[in-house]
């Protein structure tokens, strides 16, 4: 029984080492990186309902909300402000929003008072339904 227990810690142990290479080896930026923006400025966009989404270029889920990303920013141009944060190229940005794991969306209304947020990949149809719920039409 106790050469099961050692077998499994080493299991572990090995299983962390992996991720933590893999973690600060997609750290570095990536020549297939999705083409939605990454906040420049403050987040949330005053006096417009901003989606803001927390997350990392490589994080496998962030990954497969780019395109959706990059659509609905062409879709509410004007109406609504959808903001991408890389928190782990930006780790200060997890901090300030409280992030405890990626994708993370937080939804601001145009006052910028929070108002919803969710973890993990979020479908377009859960997004737009938010933003409606924000006046965006």
């Amino acid at each position: 029984m106790k050469k099961v227990r050692i077998i499994i810690l080493g299991v572990f142990a090995v299983l962390a080492v992996i991720g933590a290479i893999t973690y600060q080896f997609n750290r570095e930026p990536s020549a297939t990186a999705s083409s939605h923006t990454t906040a420049t400025g403050p987040a949330p966009v005053k006096g417009m309902p901003t989606m803001l989404d927390l997350g990392a270029t490589e994080c496998i889920p962030c990954k497969m909300m780019a395109p959706i990303l990059t659509e609905l920013e062409k879709e509410y141009a004007g109406k609504a402000a959808i903001v991408f944060i890389d928190v782990w190229k930006n780790p200060g940005e997890a901090k300030k929003y409280g992030i405890r794991a990626i994708p993370t969306q937080i939804f601001f209304d145009k006052e910028g008072k929070e108002v919803y947020r969710h973890t993990g990949f979020m479908d377009k149809k859960s997004i737009v339904k938010q933003l409606q719920k924000l006046g965006v039409g």
